[in-house]
């Protein structure tokens, strides 16, 4: 699973939470300027995070408890996304519909993120000493 994608753009997870990240940005370009360094910048900050966690993940592939870290991180992230979706469709700053699109987005996001935490060993690079 692992050995056929060379870096983390490629991973699928990545491509979500990415895509997913820029959804949050444009509308989040609507929210209020009074919400400018709170909600705005929350929500955005935690999206991005998402994907540089991930990012971060690949490159700790090395080291199983580092990998598992950062996607603990990304997961968490995710799931802090979500919160502010809540706060923004109750806010009236989101279109209801659009924000249970959004979150159902991290709902997926969070799932693959889940499933590489429980097949870790799948990912993480094997040390070339231990197979010569």
């Amino acid at each position: 699973m692992g050995n056929l994608v060379s870096n983390h753009e490629q991973l699928e997870v990545y491509q979500v939470a990415f895509d997913t990240a820029m959804k949050i940005f444009e509308v989040s370009k609507r929210f209020p300027k009074e919400e400018k360094y709170s909600l705005t910048d929350q929500i955005r900050r935690s999206s991005r995070s998402v994907c540089a966690n991930i990012g971060e993940a690949w490159r700790r592939r090395r080291y199983r408890g580092s990998f598992l870290l950062r996607l603990n991180d990304a997961e968490a992230e995710a799931a802090e996304t979500q919160v502010w979706i809540k706060f923004a469709v109750k806010c009236r700053y989101l279109d209801v519909e659009i924000g249970r699109k959004l979150y159902a987005q991290y709902n997926q996001i969070i799932g693959m993120i889940v499933r590489m935490i429980n097949t870790v060993d799948t990912w993480i690079l094997k040390d070339r000493k231990r197979l010569s």
